[in-house]
């Protein structure tokens, strides 16, 4: 009798256990999209993160060459807009404070995004407009 309790409740504990995932998958897979703006090279945060959701914004833009965000760098240290940096993140190539006359990392965040959205005359241009809380 004990053993048929100990199975009933082991059943019901694995039908709760899987009803709980099939609830919560589609969140999860819903946020595959959406990401924010990689800070984690920052030591403290002057303004909220940037959420930047990656596919929405370039389908939106209509952006399918991944170097026209993600350029590489040619030997002398210039952007190469040849050889994609895909993959790498911004701060593997710009370092928060730089005395070498690279591109800061904030400054390229910045300049990549905004210039942009100068450019196409499309998107947000000021702090608030990307830095919401």
């Amino acid at each position: 009798m004990h053993k048929r309790n100990t199975i009933k409740l082991a059943a019901s504990m694995l039908t709760i256990l899987a009803l709980v995932i099939a609830y919560m998958a589609p969140a999860a897979f819903a946020q595959d999209d959406m990401t924010m703006i990689p800070v984690d090279a920052f030591a403290k945060l002057e303004r909220p993160q940037v959420p930047f959701m990656h596919d929405a914004h370039n389908e939106k833009a209509e952006l399918e060459d991944c170097v026209v965000c993600h350029h590489g760098i040619t030997d002398d240290g210039k952007q190469d807009l040849e050889n994609s940096s895909e993959g790498e993140t911004c701060a593997s190539c710009h370092e928060v404070e730089r005395t070498d006359g690279g591109t800061p990392l904030m400054r390229a965040y910045h300049k990549q995004c905004i210039d942009c959205h100068k450019q196409q005359a499309k998107g947000p241009v000021a702090c608030g407009e990307c830095h919401t809380k």
